[in-house]
């Protein structure tokens, strides 16, 4: 091992630091206090939380990127904070050369490397000189890493204070008392501790008009301006939190004239109970959804095919983990896509939306609803737990620019004005109009079937039946490829590659664009929002020699549906499909791109 080098340069507001504790311990609000004290600092910053599966007492990373150029996406840490016995020594491993360790002076002895700068904390020492007793000395032991990193990082007390202040929504008793540990782990560290290292932070003004919160808490507040009334849901990571945000965004925002609450939140007994219950309340006209991971979609799959049968609206939030099975409950993955997409047994297939930010996640909130009724039928929203879960920068989001679309829904004077036949294509768009229980007109109400039916919602068998309906169902797929939110591209003029992608791999990928065109090497690169696809996403690929899809799983799902609804443009589509459960970083990215944009190496017979 060599020595760490002095300090040559400054490293400013361009790093990544990892805190190792174990689940259960109050680190939480530590980690949060100090994302939110960067992020008060106007620095760009992303928090992604690496969190076991059990209750408590398994080992648990938070990650805060900190990057002055808006970079989001994980990366290899620099600074480390070992504060768990059971990974200290794999913690330490891999930290790179030139890296910090902050380190429990109780764990300090088995730091092996002359390599890394090394700051030992008395934490039992600082902890019995504060007045704390029992297990809040325990929780709050974690908040002495941020006073010691608040002075290494030079991060200002004032900042930290307005962190928890973020955090504890402006409870002073709970912010005092947090802050004095700080304090006083603060003062220890400028007193003793000499700074080796060079990694800092700076104030910038890069945050002044962005807000920070996770996936979950934008949809569920999309939802409530989408006018969300009913909620049917069972708990499962990692979605719980979409319905916790819900319940809390609801009371406040949704209250009538006379305070009785104008929506009803409901905890079922299992998932398959849940989406009945949003079907059912969507066939009466509510705007009702469901939140949920890929074992309760599992669960879910005959009220999908009743729901898009039957033609009842409704939205089901699939906030995807590693699967199958049970698989790995608390990490991330896009392995939903190809199952929500055809959801259901026998012929058809649904819309589904692809959210890649906070932004998009409020939007599709109230958009799905709207989406769902034009086209009466439901809708999934796939994002996945590193989005949902964690802390995200956004600009502040936009009320909808539209009133709600209700759909073809005829009142009774209108069924008695010009008749009503429920499945009947009016309009040869494939989308036909419906009425809602309650309308008094004759000839208004009609049976929802799952069975074969004709024009008139009534029982049938017939063959014609059958292939009409079918293929007004498939015209209507038609129809929402001109309604979802389109993909977005961003070509580059004369590239002959092209990057597809959907979701949060855009952050890395993004990333990875740029170091590669800083080397010279070219790409464009499109972002899917929604299946079906649109023309553009045709035009795209047929703008490029070679198309490569990338994507969080292992059997190329996204690049398996391209290829089938464009089959004379498959020869063009590459893939680049991995899965390991955690967020994609910029590095892997640039180097499985860097192969597309060389030339090809001549085989010799």
């Amino acid at each position: 091992m060599t020595t760490p080098p002095a300090i040559a340069r400054d490293v400013t507001n361009d790093f990544s630091l990892v805190v190792a504790t174990a689940n259960g311990t109050g680190s939480q609000t530590a980690n949060l206090a100090l994302l939110r004290a960067c992020f008060h600092m106007g620095i760009p910053v992303c928090g992604k939380n690496i969190f076991p599966s059990n209750i408590q007492g398994l080992p648990t990373w938070y990650h805060i990127r900190v990057s002055k150029d808006g970079y989001v996406a994980r990366r290899t840490s620099e600074v480390l904070v070992a504060f768990n016995q059971a990974t200290v020594d794999a913690d330490l491993r891999e930290l790179p050369s030139g890296g910090v360790a902050v380190v429990d002076a109780g764990l300090a002895h088995g730091v092996e490397r002359d390599d890394i700068h090394v700051y030992a904390i008395p934490v039992k020492a600082l902890m019995a000189a504060s007045e704390h007793k029992g297990k809040l000395r325990d929780y709050l032991a974690n908040m002495t890493y941020v006073g010691v990193l608040a002075h290494l990082l030079e991060i200002p007390l004032d900042a930290i204070e307005a962190g928890l202040d973020a955090q504890f929504g402006g409870k002073r008793r709970l912010v005092d008392t947090n802050l004095a540990v700080v304090r006083g782990a603060h003062a220890w560290a400028v007193e003793e501790l000499t700074k080796t290292d060079p990694f800092r932070v700076a104030p910038m003004d890069a945050t002044r008009d962005l807000l920070i919160m996770s996936g979950n808490e934008a949809g569920a507040l999309g939802s409530v301006f989408g006018g969300v009334s009913v909620a049917a849901w069972y708990p499962i990571t990692p979605s719980t939190s979409f319905i916790d945000a819900l319940r809390d965004y609801l009371p406040e925002l949704r209250q009538g004239e006379d305070g009785v609450p104008t929506y009803t939140v409901i905890q079922a007994e299992d998932e398959l109970a849940a989406i009945g219950m949003v079907i059912g309340a969507g066939f009466a006209g509510a705007r009702a959804l469901t939140a949920t991971s890929g074992p309760g979609i599992s669960l879910m799959a005959e009220f999908a095919g009743l729901g898009s049968f039957a033609e009842v609206p409704g939205v089901i939030w699939d906030v995807q983990r590693v699967g199958p099975s049970t698989g790995l409950p608390t990490r991330t993955s896009q392995g939903d896509l190809a199952f929500a997409y055809g959801l259901g047994h026998g012929d058809g297939k649904h819309v589904v939306l692809l959210p890649s930010s906070i932004e998009e996640c409020f939007e599709f909130g109230w958009r799905s609803f709207d989406l769902a009724e034009q086209l009466q039928t439901p809708v999934f929203v796939l994002t996945d737990l590193d989005l949902g879960m964690n802390n995200w920068m956004g600009r502040s989001f936009t009320y909808p620019d539209q009133p709600m679309q209700r759909g073809k829904v005829l009142d009774a004077d209108e069924v008695r004005e010009r008749g009503f036949a429920r499945y009947r294509d009016v309009d040869g768009d494939g989308v036909t109009y419906r009425t809602l229980p309650g309308n008094d007109a004759p000839g208004a109400a009609y049976f929802a079937r799952g069975t074969g039916h004709n024009a008139q919602a009534v029982y049938s068998e017939r063959s014609d039946d059958w292939v009409e309906n079918t293929e007004r169902l498939a015209r209507k797929f038609d129809t929402a490829r001109r309604l979802v939110p389109p993909a977005l591209d961003e070509r580059v003029e004369g590239a002959s590659v092209g990057l597809i992608a959907f979701g949060t791999t855009r952050y890395a990928i993004e990333e990875a664009r740029d170091a590669l065109a800083a080397d010279g090497l070219h790409c464009s690169s499109m972002r899917v929002r929604a299946l079906p696809i649109g023309e553009e996403v045709r035009a795209f690929i047929e703008a490029h020699e070679r198309v490569v899809v990338i994507e969080m799983n292992r059997d190329a799902q996204l690049a398996a549906i391209l290829r089938a609804e464009l089959p004379d443009l498959a020869p063009r589509i590459e893939s680049v499909a991995y899965l390991d459960g955690m967020p994609f970083t910029a590095g892997f990215m640039r180097e499985r791109i860097e192969p597309f944009l060389t030339p090809r190496s001549l085989e010799v017979a």
